[in-house]
This record gives structure tokens, C-alpha cells and sequence, in this order.
């Protein structure tokens, strides 16, 4: 039977659950607290999903600011090059205009990336302001040289680049504030707000939600949760800390704002995890003292700097760039590799009576199942088998490992010992269902036994490969192998991507861990 995606009940929009394939166990209902959604790419369909106005109001923000900065660095290099003409007097327009387009593209890609890696294009509350902007642009400017000198350029006076950046900061951080001022007026006369609550204690709820108050703030406050009696602020509790889940989906918020610098930490950490689970940012307010001194320094036009929590999940142009990186990384390999997947293929189904493909249901993101593809490796009634093993188990934790297992067939030993029972796992990353690199997904089995703080992990897509496998694998406590998957999901970047994808194939062939 061709593997199919997790259904949904078109009622309630919970996942219906999938019959598990022959002889496979049948796959235990999934106790999560985890949302069944991807918060990042969300599930709308896709005219819903264009047709939204935060969707439509971010792209027309990223287009509007891909258009300021492209003016910014034209205008630059064209002001640089007819500066240089008019000093030596050989003023000419059209050679200048020439040379400019002859520069730009390349300047201006350099440009798009360092800014997008600087987040200069994101939301307006959190973007950063002028030290990022110059910045970025030097490194610009560093990357322009060193390319040039590589690739045998040879100048005789390099004034195009000090004089393009002198410029370019002129004119971008410029535009840039234009830009801020110009849609700041729109987006306040079309009223436009974002919902928010408080949660703090009674006097830092009052002067936070006095801070925020007023007709130009772009936070529209819908009442508070108090960790103390509640307090006579004018505003609207709603509930307890313990019912913040419940609060955000009945108030359709945008973002929760922690009004209290003492707030507990336990407290704080649940609160975080129960909004990012649920797509909703979350910023800490700085002390009353703090808003006084710092107030018209850190968000031009914002009463209250607001310090952002990211949720440690990929979205925007980390998500488009991940996916991306993904699929044509998914699609090369499975090219490549072709020959070695019909030879696996041929020695799993000479060698053993079952199927080629084994589809284990492991969670995926939010803790919904998903037929995970792997080359069977074990008897085709292993599945039967686990409970007589349970007292076998070589790994702590959650985890159920042994070195020597006896259902394993001759190919399927060798197959886990170079990880190449996996291989079949590039398809769930073209299905949506997997990435290349990310927390492995584990088996229903161990996914029952996990403690409320491990399924942080379940917040991303599940990958192929991973710093579990990169880092001992199986040799690792499984408290550490949970850290391992928090530490990539705070530090995730491209490059850390590529570190673990060319550290994967040292691990796989000298087997560290691997059984």
C-alpha cells in the first residue's frame, strides 16, 4: 500500500488516525499538549493562506523593502562613480549609469543576504535600526573586495568601494527612516493593532498597560493574567497562568507581553512554551526605570521597547531557505543514489520474507504521526516481538536499543550499522514530513515515555541526520540527546545545516555509537 499523509477530520481538525501497515503494531493514540499544526508554514489552504491580510501585509513590507534598499544601492554606486567623474572632469552621465548597472546586481544580491541574515526585514516591532544597517553594509562592502580581488580585478584607486559605502549608508538609512515614517502614518490610519495580554504582577501590569496605552500605540491590550490578586486596572483578567493555552486561542492573540522582570522562572519558561506551541510571540517588558530612560531608543514611535522570545522554530526566510535546502538537497541525493537504493532494495528482498520498506509511525511536528520510510531490517513480525525484549533494553531513558538484537537479519545488521536503512527517509523530506537535518523522530513506543519538557523537540520538522548522530548517537544519555536537539534548534543556521550533513558521513563510516 502507497504510503499516504495523516488525515484529518474535516470536523474537528484533529488527525484521524492511519491503519497501521501489515504486520506493523498498531500505533497508540498520541498524548501531546502540542498543537496538531505546523506553526511555521501554517495549514490554511493555499488561496486562505495567500488571501489573508498578515500574509498579504508581510510580503507587501518585504517587496516594499527589497524596492527601498535596491533605490539605496543604485543611487549609492551611481553617486560614487559620478562623484569620481566630476572630480577628474570627465563628467558622463551615461558611462556612469553604464558602470552602475554593470555593479549592482551583484552588490545588490550581497546586500539582500547580509540584511535578510540581519533580520532588516522583519516586522516593524522588532527590526533593528541604523548600527545594523551599517553594519551590514560594511560587510558588504568586505565581500564586494574580497570577490574581486579572487576573481584578478586590479584597481588603481579603490574609491568605488569606501565611496559606495559612504553612500550607500547615506542613502539606505535614509530611505530606510522615510520608509519607517511613511508606513507608520498608514498603518495607524488604517488602525491598525496588534492583540496583546499582560501577565505579570498588579503595579508592572498598570505601568506597562499606561505605557501602551493611547490611540498611535500599535498594540491593542485585551486584559491581563495577574500571578497575585487581581488588580483593579481597568482592564479585563482572563483566568490564571495555568489556563494561558485557553486564553490565546479564545483571544486570537498576536503576542503575549510578560510585564514583570521578577517573573518566575519555571512560570516563564511554561508560558513560553505554551505560545510558541501555538505561533504566538511572546516579548518581556523592561522595568518601569528601564522604559524611562530607554524609551525613544530602542523602537522609534514605540512607548515600550519590548524585548522578543523567539520560539525556537523555523519561519520566514529561515523556514523558505530550510525547505528549500531541503528539497534540492533531497532530490540530488535520491539522483545520486539511485543505484545503491536498487541494490539495498534487491539484497532486503532475496534475504528475508516481508517487505522492502517498513513504515514505522513515529510523531512528527506538533506530535502527529507519520509513516517514517525505512529498508526493513528486521523479521517481518519484529513488531510482536518488542515486549518480550523490554527487559533487554541497553539505553536509559525513553529510548529501547540493543546492540544485538535478535530480529535483525543478516543485510538489516549491516544496513544499521552504516545507517543506510534510513536512505528511504529522503522521500519524507520531499513529502513535507521530514528535513535533512533535525531531531530524529522517535518510535511511538518511546514517544509514550517522554516527559512533558522532551517534546520541545517536536516544535520542527524531524530530520534524517542530526547532532544525536553526529555526537556519539547511541553511546549518549538520552537526557543529553534532548539538549543536543535544544541546542540546534536555538543555534540553528544554514551553515550549521551543512556542518552536520558533512560530519554525518564521518559518523556513519567509522560507526560511533551505532547499533
Amino acid at each position: 500500500m502507497p504510503p499516504t499523509r495523516q488525515a484529518l477530520n474535516p470536523e474537528t481538525r484533529t488527525p484521524v488516525p492511519p491503519r497501521p501497515s501489515a504486520g506493523a503494531a498498531h500505533p497508540a493514540p498520541v498524548p501531546s499538549s502540542l498543537p496538531e499544526f505546523d506553526v511555521r508554514r501554517k495549514r490554511p489552504p493555499l488561496l486562505s493562506f495567500l488571501l489573508r491580510m498578515d500574509t498579504l501585509r508581510s510580503g507587501a513590507r518585504v517587496v516594499s523593502l527589497l524596492a527601498v534598499d535596491f533605490a539605496g544601492v543604485f543611487a549609492a554606486i551611481f553617486t560614487a562613480l559620478a562623484l569620481k567623474d566630476a572630480v577628474l572632469g570627465d563628467v558622463n552621465v551615461r558611462a556612469s549609469l553604464e558602470q552602475t548597472l554593470d555593479i549592482v546586481a551583484f552588490a545588490y544580491l550581497v546586500t539582500v543576504m547580509l540584511f535578510a541574515r540581519s533580520d532588516l526585514y522583519a516586522r516593524r516591532s522588532v527590526r533593528p535600526g541604523l548600527t545594523r544597517i551599517v553594519s551590514s553594509l560594511f560587510q558588504v562592502t568586505a565581500v564586494a573586495l574580497v570577490f574581486a580581488l579572487v576573481n584578478g580585478e586590479r584597481f588603481s584607486s579603490y574609491y568605488i568601494f569606501y565611496g559606495s559605502l559612504i553612500f550607500s549608508v547615506a542613502y539606505v538609512a535614509g530611505l530606510r527612516v522615510l520608509y519607517d515614517r511613511a508606513t507608520g502614518l498608514i498603518l495607524r490610519a488604517a488602525g491598525y493593532q496588534r492583540r496583546a495580554i499582560l501577565v505579570g504582577t498588579g503595579e508592572h501590569i498598570e505601568a506597562v498597560a499606561h505605557a501602551l496605552d493611547g490611540e498611535q500605540s500599535p498594540i491593542n491590550v485585551v486584559g491581563f493574567i495577574s500571578l497575585t490578586p487581581r488588580p483593579d486596572n481597568g482592564l479585563r483578567s482572563l483566568g490564571g497562568l495555568e489556563e494561558i493555552g485557553a486564553v490565546v486561542d479564545r483571544n486570537r492573540l498576536d503576542e503575549v507581553i510578560i510585564a514583570d522582570p521578577a517573573f518566575p522562572e519555571q512560570q516563564a519558561l511554561d508560558l513560553v512554551d505554551a505560545c510558541h506551541q501555538r505561533g504566538v510571540r511572546v516579548h518581556i517588558a523592561p522595568s518601569t526605570m528601564e522604559i524611562l530612560i530607554h524609551r525613544a531608543e530602542f523602537v522609534p514611535g514605540q512607548s515600550v521597547p519590548l524585548f522578543e522570545l523567539k520560539p525556537p522554530v523555523f519561519e520566514g526566510l529561515d523556514y523558505a531557505m530550510k525547505r528549500t535546502f531541503d528539497i534540492v538537497g533531497a532530490s540530488l541525493l535520491l539522483l545520486a543514489l539511485s543505484p545503491a537504493l536498487l541494490a539495498i532494495a534487491l539484497a532486503v528482498r532475496l534475504s528475508s520474507r516481508g517487505p522492502i520498506i517498513y513504515r514505522s509511525m513515529r510523531p512528527g511536528i506538533g506530535g502527529v504521526p507519520f509513516p517514517c520510510l525505512k529498508f526493513r531490517t528486521m523479521e517481518h513480525d519484529a513488531d510482536e516481538q518488542q515486549d518480550e525484549l523490554e527487559t533487554l533494553n541497553e539505553a536509559g531513558g525513553a529510548i529501547f536499543k540493543i546492540r544485538d538484537d535478535p530480529r535483525l537479519t543478516p543485510v538489516g545488521r549491516l544496513l544499521r550499522r552504516f545507517s543506510m536503512d534510513e536512505l528511504p527517509q529522503l522521500v519524507n523530506v520531499l513529502r513535507g514530513e521530514m528535513s535533512l537535518v533535525g531531531p530524529r523522530p522517535l518510535p511511538m513506543r518511546d514517544f509514550e515515555r517522554l516527559e512533558s519538557w522532551h517534546k520541545k523537540r517536536y516544535l520542527v520538522l524531524p530530520g534524517i541526520t542530526g547532532l544525536w548522530q553526529v555526537s556519539g548517537r547511541s553511546d549518549l544519555d538520552f537526557d543529553d540527546l534532548v539538549r543536543l536537539d535544544f541546542l540546534y534548534l536555538e543555534r540553528w543556521s544554514p551553515f550549521l545545516d551543512l556542518a552536520i550533513l558533512a560530519k554525518t558521513i564521518p559518523a556513519v563510516i567509522t560507526r560511533k555509537g551505532a547499533y
